[in-house]
C-alpha cells in the first residue's frame, strides 16, 4: 500500500504520549481536575458507599454522632459549666458549631492517609492525584449536609428563625471546605514521605478542638486573645455558622476576616505544595514512605 492511499490523519497521528511532572510553584493545571470529575465522583461515591456497607442502622450513624456528642457537651459544659451561649439555647448553640468542625477533622483525619490508602492505584494509572483528598472532601460533604437537617429539626423545635445573614451561608461553607481541604493538601503531601503525621494528626484535633470556639463563645474571649484565636480558620467558619443561623456570634469582625484570611492562605499554599510535591508520589510510595 501507497502512502498516498494512507489518510493523512493515520499519518499525523502521533504514536507516543509523554507525561512529564509539573515543574515550578505556578504550575497547578487545574484544568486537568475538570477533565478528571467523574473520577472524583466515582472516588467519593466509593467511599460513602464503603463507609457505611454491612452497617446496621447506616446512614443513621451521621446523625447519632452529633446528637451523642451534643448531649455530653450540654450536659458538661451548658448544665454544670454553665457557659453562656449568647442568649441561645446551648443544645442548638453547640450542635451549629459541633457539625462544621467535625467536617473540618474528618476530612483533616482521612486525607492525611488517602495517598497511602489508595497507593495502588497511585502507582499504577496516571491522574491528577488532587483528586484523592478532594474526593475524602466531597464524601464528608454528603455526611455534613445529612447531618445539617439535624440542626433545622432543632431550629424548630427551638422556635429560632434565622435573619438576613443566612444568605452569607454559603460563603461560609466555601470557607470551610476550603480549609479543610487547604490542611488536607499539606498533611497528605507530608504523609506520603514521612508516616510520623498520621500519627501526629489525632494529637493535632484535640488540640485544635479547643482552640476552635465550639463549646464556648467568642464572645468570653479577651481582646488581646482575638488576634491568636484570629489566626485558626475554623474561627471563622464556627462563628459564621452561629452568626448565619442563629444570629449570635461576632459577625462580621478583624477577627473573623483574619480567620477568612488564615483560611485561604491555608488552601491555596497547600495547593501549591501538594503539586510540588506530586511528582515524587510514586517513588515515596513505591519505597514506603522515609
Amino acid at each position: 500500500m501507497s502512502d498516498a492511499s494512507i489518510p493523512r490523519a493515520v499519518i499525523e497521528t502521533p504514536r507516543w504520549l509523554r507525561i512529564q511532572p509539573t515543574r515550578g510553584w505556578a504550575a497547578l493545571n487545574l484544568a486537568e481536575l475538570w477533565q478528571y470529575r467523574e473520577l472524583i465522583y466515582f472516588l467519593a461515591w466509593r467511599d460513602v458507599k464503603v463507609r457505611y456497607k454491612q452497617t446496621i442502622i447506616g446512614v443513621a450513624w451521621v446523625l447519632l454522632q452529633p446528637l451523642a456528642m451534643m448531649a455530653i457537651f450540654w450536659l458538661l459544659f451548658g448544665r454544670m459549666g454553665n457557659l453562656p451561649s449568647d442568649g441561645m439555647p446551648y443544645p442548638l448553640f453547640v450542635l451549629v458549631a459541633l457539625l462544621p468542625w467535625q467536617f473540618f477533622s474528618r476530612v483533616i483525619s482521612e486525607s492525611t492517609n488517602s495517598l497511602i490508602t489508595d497507593q495502588r492505584l497511585i502507582t499504577r494509572v496516571y491522574f491528577p492525584r488532587l483528586v484523592v483528598p478532594i474526593a475524602t472532601g466531597l464524601t464528608a460533604l454528603v455526611d455534613f449536609g445529612l447531618a445539617m437537617c439535624l440542626v433545622a429539626v432543632l431550629m424548630m423545635i427551638f422556635g429560632v428563625v434565622p435573619g438576613s445573614a443566612i444568605l452569607f451561608l454559603p460563603l461560609i461553607v466555601v470557607l470551610m471546605f476550603a480549609a479543610a481541604l487547604g490542611v488536607g493538601f499539606w498533611l497528605s503531601a507530608l504523609n506520603v514521605e514521612y508516616r510520623d503525621v498520621m500519627h501526629a494528626v489525632p494529637f493535632l484535633v484535640q488540640f485544635w478542638f479547643f482552640a476552635t470556639p465550639v463549646v464556648y463563645s467568642t464572645s468570653l474571649l479577651p481582646e488581646q486573645w482575638q488576634f491568636l484565636f484570629g489566626l485558626n480558620p475554623m474561627t471563622v467558619v464556627v462563628d459564621g455558622f452561629r452568626w448565619c443561623l442563629l444570629g449570635s456570634g461576632a459577625g462580621l469582625s478583624l477577627m473573623s476576616a483574619l480567620s477568612a484570611f488564615v483560611a485561604m492562605v491555608l488552601f491555596v499554599s497547600g495547593l501549591i505544595w501538594f503539586r510540588r510535591r506530586e511528582r515524587s508520589f510514586v517513588d515515596s510510595l513505591g519505597s514506603g514512605g522515609a
